[in-house]
């Protein structure tokens, strides 16, 4: 099946998911606070089975489930999305005693999970971790050191946490744990920031970690890290198609009832013209995010490049497209509480999170130059 058809099921499925997040998750998603974990949200995901979902579903069902979920709810689909960012590492690399204990309570929401990887001086390169963790009397490790730019923190009830275990290691000194919240010597503050969903940092001061609490094997956490964002990159992107189809939607809708210079604002050609190039650049990006999930469905080999190009794409797609929809609406659209607000604040976010669009062109060129060496290079 070419990677742009869904079938009859899935492009239901997506409707119902849109009409989901429309009826019952965005009536509670207004009450919430902004920059907090939504509880109640989280329980509703569970109810409606999204979030046991993210143990089940694919690279593009999960990809399916963000687009639709943004499209009427960026909060649900900012939720889900969290959740199983902080909980993948878990259920791919966990024991079964870690499985047991945290997924159960992460599809029904009732435990918040999260992703500790960036720090104040490693966030693009995530290889220069400096948590460190220190042997403790043969037993385990003591974790030393900040995290930064962490979504859910520092309300999350357990934390992916990646930690030097091998000094002037590199990528292979890294060991990934799971971090139960209510460890002693685990601080976090709340941290406001542009986009609406809670982020924080955290601060570890010889926090006790043993052997039980590794994801995977030590010194490996790296390929932890960088499965995970591999399989949620390519979401990412379509979060941000979800955005950018939102925003393409609400202009639609202006711009046929919109009355201007004697007439409708789509009937003048820069308009229209502007309506087409925001369509145009939407359904790229889809496609675009499609093929990168079913290439990870599949096992295709060229995974990183592809995941990385949808991810560059879409989240720079849809910064566009939200811009351009401001654009055409004009001051209303800067007023609080407007749906292009709310999305103008979202939209900036995901070009620098999971690979700042910078490492994204570096991912895949590197993709790129390994897959056709030249001359005198290995092969």
């Amino acid at each position: 099946m070419p990677a742009f058809s869904l079938g009859p099921e899935r492009t239901a499925w997506r409707a119902e998911l849109r009409a989901l997040a429309a009826e019952r998750l965005r009536p509670i998603a207004r009450k919430g606070e902004p920059g907090r974990v939504d509880r109640a949200l989280l329980a509703e995901l569970g109810r409606l089975g999204l979030l046991a979902r993210l143990f089940t579903a694919g690279a593009l069902d999960l990809c399916l489930m963000r687009e639709s979920l943004a499209q009427a709810c960026t909060e649900a689909e900012t939720a889900l999305a969290l959740q199983g960012l902080g909980a993948h590492p878990v259920h791919a690399h966990g024991t079964a005693a870690q499985r047991e204990r945290w997924l159960p309570r992460v599809a029904d929401g009732s435990a918040v999970a999260a992703f500790a990887l960036s720090e104040p001086g490693a966030g693009s390169d995530a290889a220069a971790l400096s948590l460190t963790a220190e042997p403790d009397r043969g037993s385990g490790w003591r974790l030393t050191g900040e995290k930064c730019w962490i979504s859910n923190a520092p309300e999350a009830d357990f934390y992916t946490v990646f930690a030097r275990t091998t000094p002037r290691a590199g990528a292979r000194g890294v060991t990934a744990f799971l971090l139960p919240a209510d460890r002693p010597g685990l601080t976090g503050s709340a941290l406001e920031m542009l986009s609406p969903h809670p982020i924080g940092a955290l601060h570890l001061d010889a926090v006790p970690v043993t052997a039980d609490d590794v994801l995977g094997e030590p010194d490996r956490g790296f390929a932890v890290a960088m499965g995970t964002l591999n399989l949620f990159r390519p979401s990412v992107g379509a979060f941000a198609v979800g955005m950018a189809q939102a925003a393409l939607d609400a202009t639609l809708e202006h711009t046929r009832e919109r009355e201007a210079f004697g007439g409708r604002l789509r009937d003048l050609q820069a308009v229209a013209h502007q309506v087409a190039e925001m369509a145009l650049r939407t359904e790229a990006a889809r496609l675009m995010v499609y093929a990168a999930a079913s290439a990870y469905d599949e096992g295709a080999p060229d995974v990183p490049g592809r995941s990385a190009m949808a991810k560059l794409l879409a989240t720079e797609t849809a910064q566009y497209v939200v811009d351009t929809a401001v654009q055409l609406h004009g001051a209303r659209a800067l007023r609080r509480g407007h749906l292009l607000e709310h999305l103008y604040r979202e939209v900036r976010a995901p070009r620098i999170y999971e690979g700042a669009s910078e490492v994204q062109r570096g991912i895949i060129a590197k993709e790129l130059y390994a897959a056709r060496p030249g001359q005198g290079e290995d092969r």
